[in-house]
């Protein structure tokens, strides 16, 4: 660690010292730098989520790569990594600085279609952003594309149930409050986050160890313009495969009315959550569009992170120990 142009101390030791005790404060100066840089946050935790073949793997894809072409857009000003060919899913753990640390984590989902995986605009982001706040981010990096012959959220969703499994298992490694890990999700991967938030009675997949005996329900949700949670035939009804229990997670929403993909995917599920009594917190901004992440831009809806600090903090999740 360099201590080049670090000026911490600069004026607490006295013009006049005698020369031992000047020794002896520099080297406890340079100590306490060290101790300093120490308290940054830890490095990244990867693991695999599985330890052979993931469940129901049929046959083997091209390698994992960002696929973005020269022609895809940028979001800000900035390029997007476009994950695609995910076999191998795995789980990243951020932790905050141990003076930021809540106790609260959250898995991040980034989207994409269910098809690839926006890593870095709804992922990695999305991990600075969540530990700058003192929550520990969980990046789930799942099955893409969509697997021939199965739904497009069943191989994500045993991902992010076994996600969800190891994070409440191993929450005192990490410095985890088990009663406040929720899950984030992005368009696809707020699709993804819903069927988690939903589908919890049981895991999906063989257990396979300790942490699967556990309930793989999230203790909130945060949807950034969902995807696919109305009905393609009655934009006035949830789709088929979204059933809210009554022991569904609090939630937070958030999109613009002119998202392509129709504001009905926030307006819908509210209304439905709103008559099983589920906290829920709602906002809609009048431009933004689609696929934003959380970079700022002159159209407000890129501020949502602002209300879902505040949410976060409102719903106590954010207390620290």
């Amino acid at each position: 660690m360099s201590l080049v142009n670090r000026t911490p101390f600069s004026g607490c030791i006295p013009k006049k010292v005698p020369a031992g005790l000047l020794k002896v404060t520099v080297v406890l100066a340079f100590l306490l730098c060290i101790s300093r840089g120490d308290a940054r946050s830890a490095e990244p935790v990867l693991i695999k989520l599985w330890s052979g073949v993931a469940p129901g793997e049929q046959r083997e894809l091209p390698p994992e790569a960002d696929i973005t072409k020269p022609t895809d857009g940028m979001v800000a000003g900035t390029k997007v990594i476009r994950l695609g060919n995910v076999s191998e899913p795995t789980l990243t753990i951020y932790r905050p600085t141990p003076e930021r640390e809540t106790g609260a984590a959250v898995l991040v989902c980034p989207g994409g279609g269910y098809n690839i995986l926006a890593m870095d605009l709804e992922g990695t982001e999305t991990c600075e952003w969540l530990n700058s706040i003192g929550v520990t981010a969980a990046l789930l990096k799942y099955r893409v594309p969509r697997r021939e012959g199965r739904q497009p959220s069943d191989a994500p969703l045993q991902d992010a149930q076994r996600a969800i499994n190891v994070l409440r298992f191993r929450a005192s490694e990490w410095g985890i409050d088990p009663k406040r890990i929720g899950c984030l999700g992005y368009s696809a991967g707020a699709n993804l986050s819903t069927m988690l938030s939903t589908k919890f009675a049981s895991v999906t997949y063989p257990k396979a160890d300790g942490a699967d005996e556990l309930t793989p329900r999230p203790d909130f949700t945060m949807l950034i313009y969902p995807a696919y949670l109305v009905s393609n035939e009655d934009r006035t009804k949830l789709a088929p495969d979204v059933v809210f229990p009554k022991d569904m997670p609090q939630v937070f929403m958030t999109m613009a009315q002119d998202d392509p993909l129709g504001c009905e995917n926030v307006f819908v599920p509210a209304m439905e959550l709103n008559k099983l009594k589920i906290p829920v917190s709602l906002h809609l901004y009048p431009t933004g569009g689609h696929g934003y992440g959380l970079r700022r831009t002159s159209n407000p809806s890129s501020q949502w992170t602002d209300r879902a600090e505040e949410w976060l903090k409102s719903r106590e999740l954010l207390l620290r120990r």
